[in-house]
């Protein structure tokens, strides 16, 4: 079950904050239209099963005094030596709410062409996405394994894949290349016939 539940917290010394992380519990707000910004706070178990159910993108239920909001979460501060969440932001939504978001972009596979002693270049992580809230994919996959050396993948070429959202990039911008690597014979000779 993709619900969260929170409380109200009413406190916000630092002793207190620190306390409640103590305890698993994250400091949080949730803002939006139909929601005046408030302050509460949820558990972290809960935040991380949840996550893992709906994605990095996905609506969330928020119960807070038995009343519950579709939100998502938009902003969250993240302590990497610690590894543990230390703020969380939630914006409540409608599921035709549209939203400006960043979608991560992975790659899978291994390519023919880095097999053949080419290079893959990724030149786009991340994508600037407009989507309702229930479109929203969670990231962007692009199957490398059958690229040879020259192939690429251009904005244009994932639009039709990813139908639901648009897409805030230039059609020709392209996202990933299996590019050709020089053997170290032909840079020396560039660089001689270069000077």
């Amino acid at each position: 079950m993709n619900t969260l539940v929170a409380e109200e917290r009413y406190e916000f010394k630092k002793s207190a904050l620190k306390k409640w992380r103590n305890d698993g519990e994250i400091p949080t707000i949730v803002y939006g239209s139909d929601i005046n910004t408030k302050s509460i706070f949820i558990k972290n178990a809960d935040l991380v099963r949840v996550i893992k159910n709906v994605g990095r993108n996905g609506i969330i239920s928020l119960n807070l005094d038995g009343d519950s909001k579709d939100v998502i979460l938009r902003d969250y501060q993240y302590e990497p030596l610690k590894k543990e969440v230390l703020h969380v932001d939630f914006l409540q939504v409608n599921k035709d709410t549209e939203l400006d978001t960043k979608v991560s972009v992975f790659l899978k596979g291994t390519s023919v062409g880095e097999k053949a002693g080419g290079i893959v270049k990724q030149f786009l992580h991340e994508l600037d996405i407009t989507a309702k809230a229930n479109d929203i994919p969670d990231n962007i996959e692009i199957d490398i394994t059958n690229f040879d050396i020259g192939h690429s993948v251009r904005i244009a070429d994932i639009k039709k894949v990813y139908f639901n959202c648009t897409i805030n990039h230039e059609d020709e911008e392209i996202i990933v290349m299996v590019d050709y690597v020089k053997s170290a014979t032909e840079e020396e000779e560039i660089t001689q016939a270069q000077a």
